[in-house]
């Protein structure tokens, strides 16, 4: 019996180093497998040693595949065909070609990654969009049912990620009118259930702008605009709890600014000028450190053409560089030291005047195979 459980601890340590789409396909191997493979230790195992190793991580974009093919002169706006696919980290080579599960990239947004899963729903957000929980690596897909909390709300923000609080799966929904009525509700994977936080705090019922938001730890953070003051909201999707973090002086306006994570912080970048160093321009960064927000060396942007969009594998700065006479933005990597092309187009997706495109750090697990 002791040599068996050898073998299995083995047999473990094998496949736990294995890539996603590797272990589905053993499963069709024999029936031990397929039951080792799909169980919720063995992909909670597979998931704990990816996040701790950093494994299996990729840039996950919306790009044009063979963007060349599609330029016109006469048109540089023409869109073209556009896919999701996974991209090396290191290489940027694409590794492999996401098959979308609604059947169609248009028109579709992502809201949230965490721990191998997408939250992705209508790229225009109304206040009966459906939300599409989804595992590319695994193709498994959750769709939520529609809240029955449902009001007509005219601005919605959509965030979704891991509480690692409440060992849960989260998304949070906040809604707005132009009357200043405000509303949250939040889906939990676990439950399959929708429920409508009852308690808002007075400073929310006022007239403000939202902006961007992302998630962290739990956390939804919005950064929002009231009259002349710019501050973060965050909401925490397991106590229930909101704070308000006013921005730091220096940011007056919404454009050129960026919210993430940086080193496990919350961070905001934000672009400004005159850098005295050879005549370069710099993206401010500040993180939010024990509730406080503490400045930390600026990044160089190297001309105006660069704009910030997020933040990298590594901590560096994921950019677009908007190409004018061919239409869509080239993705860059920015370091505090260079630019590194990285030879991917990535789409831009036009509603009107508001512009989207996506590249998002990405990182495969076989969460949703054990029927989360």
């Amino acid at each position: 019996m002791a040599f068996i459980r050898h073998k299995k601890e083995i047999l473990i340590d094998i496949l736990v180093r294995l890539p996603a789409k590797s272990l589905v396909r053993f499963m069709c191997t024999c029936k031990s497998w397929s039951n080792l493979i799909s169980s919720s230790s063995f992909v909670s195992t597979h998931l704990d040693r990816n996040v701790t190793k950093h494994a299996h991580v990729y840039l996950l974009c919306l790009h044009h595949p063979n963007f060349e093919c599609h330029v016109d002169p006469d048109d540089p706006y023409l869109e073209g065909e556009v896919q999701w696919s996974l991209f090396s980290k290191g290489t940027f080579e694409q590794c492999s070609k996401l098959s979308h599960p609604l059947g169609s990239t248009e028109h579709y947004g992502i809201y949230g990654s965490s721990n191998g899963l997408v939250c992705i729903s209508d790229e225009i957000l109304n206040f009966d969009s459906p939300i599409h929980i989804w595992n590319p690596s695994v193709r498994k897909l959750r769709t939520p049912t529609i809240s029955t909390n449902i009001t007509k709300f005219g601005y919605i923000a959509l965030q979704f990620g891991f509480h690692p609080g409440v060992n849960d799966y989260k998304a949070v929904r906040m809604m707005r009118t132009n009357k200043d009525a405000f509303s949250v509700e939040v889906y939990s994977l676990r439950t399959d259930s929708w429920k409508m936080i009852e308690v808002i705090p007075p400073w929310l019922k006022c007239t403000w702008q939202h902006h961007q938001g992302t998630f962290f730890n739990g956390v939804a953070y919005h950064f929002i605009e009231k009259g002349p003051i710019f501050s973060i909201m965050s909401f925490d999707s397991g106590s229930e709890e909101f704070e308000e973090f006013i921005a730091p002086d220096a940011i007056f306006s919404s454009r050129e600014l960026c919210m993430d994570v940086y080193m496990e912080q919350i961070c905001l970048l934000f672009g400004s000028y005159g850098c005295e160093e050879d005549g370069m321009d710099k993206i401010d960064l500040w993180v939010l450190h024990e509730k406080r927000w503490k400045q930390l060396c600026p990044f160089i942007r190297f001309d105006d053409r660069y704009v910030t969009i997020g933040i990298g594998i590594d901590n560096e700065l994921l950019m677009q560089r908007r190409d004018f006479d061919n239409g869509g933005a080239d993705l860059c990597l920015c370091t505090s030291k260079q630019v590194l092309e990285t030879g991917i187009k990535l789409a831009i997706m036009t509603y009107g005047e508001i512009e989207f495109l996506f590249s998002i750090i990405y990182m495969e697990s076989l969460v949703l195979l054990d029927n989360y």
